[in-house]
């Protein structure tokens, strides 16, 4: 009988000691085989990638977007994709919208399996498939969080390491559409003027803090300012241009 590989574990767990808050590392030297690891890790990343093509052929329906996307992806090896994906994942957050993670990691099995029975064996191990269905949401839902410290704002990323300091009046993460795996730049306030930065750890400068406004677009150039009483939209380099 096929069992749900993902409910039904917390008892196994209370005999244990863990929790299905229990991270990858604490059950990897029981349940993980470090060949099985890397080619889960292979199809996994696979069928991620794969989502946000799905993703960005329902956003934009360009055939050169998602060519975009997949070359940008292939120069890259497995652990960068990985990052590379769950960056994107964490700017385009509804790139996730229906789906279901443990689909994505029962095709990713299925492909590592090379008969229908292993399969069978290998998804009604429950302690193993829970393993990889966390270590599935470690490596690609890595939300950044903005803080407040001294009344300022800045923003660090899953594991806290500061993105921007908390030097900032005002933040807001620009959270569009966006068909490849550039940084985008974040909207900020300081000394009462609106500006561009990158979220890079050097709180790099994308637009000088010239501005009176600026705002989100639907459409490249993303953001939309005023400065000066001047209406105009600033492009992902900074780059000012009068309506």
């Amino acid at each position: 009988m096929f069992s749900h590989p993902i409910g039904g574990m917390r008892n196994i767990y209370k005999k244990k000691g863990l929790t299905m808050n229990t991270t990858p590392e604490a059950l990897i030297k029981e349940y993980a085989d470090p060949i099985e690891q890397q080619e889960i890790d292979k199809f996994v990343c696979a069928e991620m990638g794969r989502q946000i093509h799905r993703y960005i052929k329902g956003m934009s329906g360009t055939k050169t977007a998602m060519l975009k996307f997949e070359e940008r992806l292939a120069s890259l090896t497995l652990p960068e994709k990985e990052k590379a994906i769950a960056k994107y994942i964490d700017l385009n957050r509804k790139a996730l919208d229906g789906l279901d993670l443990k689909m994505i990691l029962v095709r990713s099995v299925a492909n590592y399996c090379d008969t229908f029975q292993y399969m069978l064996e290998f998804v009604n191990d429950k302690r193993k498939m829970i393993f990889y269905y966390l270590r599935l949401k470690e490596k690609y839902i890595q939300y950044h969080e903005v803080f407040e410290q001294n009344g300022k704002f800045g923003m660090k990323n899953h594991t806290g390491e500061i993105m921007l300091s908390p030097q900032y009046d005002f933040l807001r993460t620009c959270y569009i559409y966006n068909d490849d795996l550039s940084m985008m730049p974040v909207i900020a306030e300081k000394n009462g003027k609106m500006g561009l930065v990158y979220p890079d750890g050097n709180d790099t400068i994308v637009a000088d803090f010239l501005y009176d406004e600026i705002c989100l677009r639907d459409e490249y150039p993303y953001f939309e300012a005023v400065k000066d009483g001047i209406s105009g939209l600033i492009d992902k380099n900074g780059n000012f241009i009068q309506h």
